[in-house]
């Protein structure tokens, strides 16, 4: 992935060092609250909780262990790296999940309490990183509290990273969905946008979808991409990828010329995810009467959609 297109996903920014290492220690979380420079990262139903001064200076707030009184999850989360941060290189994160009762202690003004898409492309790379990891790991342990294997209730070891089948006595670690999505641009290099069952009309996105067992990207993007638009595709090229925790997904970006033999009238949208396929240039992204609206700066598909347009797309199609 190159470092241009890189800097146009803000979900894929980072500076933790996760230490995997501590992880093992029996004692870590006790040695944590035992430390005044611990720092915890409070969430609460997947919204993290905005600093004092997040008009003037957007970061997240993190507060001393003795901050926080009733805790549901703990998940050690590395250390932070960054030198631009009001905490010291150094400082050891802790993601707290909270409920209701302790959120409202914390903080009773719900807009103060960060939703990771809106809040991405402000946020610096260390905070940023930080939500990412802890809201993915944080819906992994809301959907395993019982194991997939036994149906056994299942345990937080290794400082938040494993769950213990109690009756296997196994151990299950947490995973990410592969997904790909594609830049599909054809010869006269206009873009092919969908618009998907689940939105309001008028959105348009690229086309994606998982990856299935025993299939590599390439082959995801080209069967997803013919599946949801009867388009074929060229072999597409790596872009670069982003995590994107809602719940578990890994985005891999591709761009893909269409097959010289696809004709323009062959588009068909499967029905039943897409309900729509139209090819876009330039000039009709940018031409505000058409009322197209794209994906917002924080998801990979903006990336892509920027990539193939050449600079920063019109703010006023940035819906959602």
């Amino acid at each position: 992935m190159t470092s241009t297109f890189l800097s146009h996903l803000p979900l894929s920014r980072q500076e933790i060092d996760r230490d995997h290492e501590a992880r093992a220690r029996p004692e870590l979380f006790d040695e944590l609250w035992a430390d005044p420079t611990t720092r915890l990262l409070p969430l609460w139903r997947g919204r993290a909780l905005a600093g004092p001064d997040f008009s003037s200076r957007p970061a997240l707030a993190l507060l001393p262990v003795d901050r926080v009184h009733d805790v549901e999850l703990r998940v050690y989360l590395g250390i932070s790296l960054s030198t631009t941060s009001p905490e010291p290189v150094g400082t050891r994160i802790v993601l707290v999940v909270v409920g209701d009762d302790e959120a409202e202690r914390l903080e009773p003004d719900e807009a103060r309490w960060l939703n990771l898409r809106e809040a991405a492309t402000v946020l610096s790379d260390r905070d940023a990183g930080a939500f990412v990891e802890a809201l993915a790991i944080a819906g992994w342990h809301a959907s395993h509290s019982h194991s997939p294997r036994s149906g056994a209730e299942t345990i937080v070891e290794k400082g938040g990273w494993v769950r213990r089948d109690v009756e296997l006595g196994v151990e299950l670690f947490p995973r990410t969905d592969a997904a790909v999505i594609v830049g599909i641009v054809d010869a006269r290099d206009r873009i092919l946008l969908g618009s998907n069952a689940m939105w309001k009309q008028n959105r348009y996105s690229l086309l994606a979808g998982f990856v299935e067992p025993g299939e590599s990207f390439e082959a995801a993007a080209q069967r997803e991409v013919f599946e949801e638009s009867g388009v074929r595709i060229l072999t597409p090229q790596y872009l670069g990828s982003q995590p994107w925790p809602f719940p578990a997904s890994l985005m891999v970006g591709f761009y893909a010329q269409v097959d010289p033999a696809f004709a323009d009238d062959a588009l068909r949208p499967d029905g039943e995810e897409i309900l729509d396929l139209r090819w876009f240039t330039r000039a009709e992204i940018a031409d505000p009467s058409t009322g197209v609206a794209l994906p917002g700066p924080s998801s990979i598909a903006h990336a892509i959609l920027e990539h193939w347009y050449g600079g920063p797309l019109p703010a006023e199609a940035l819906a959602w």
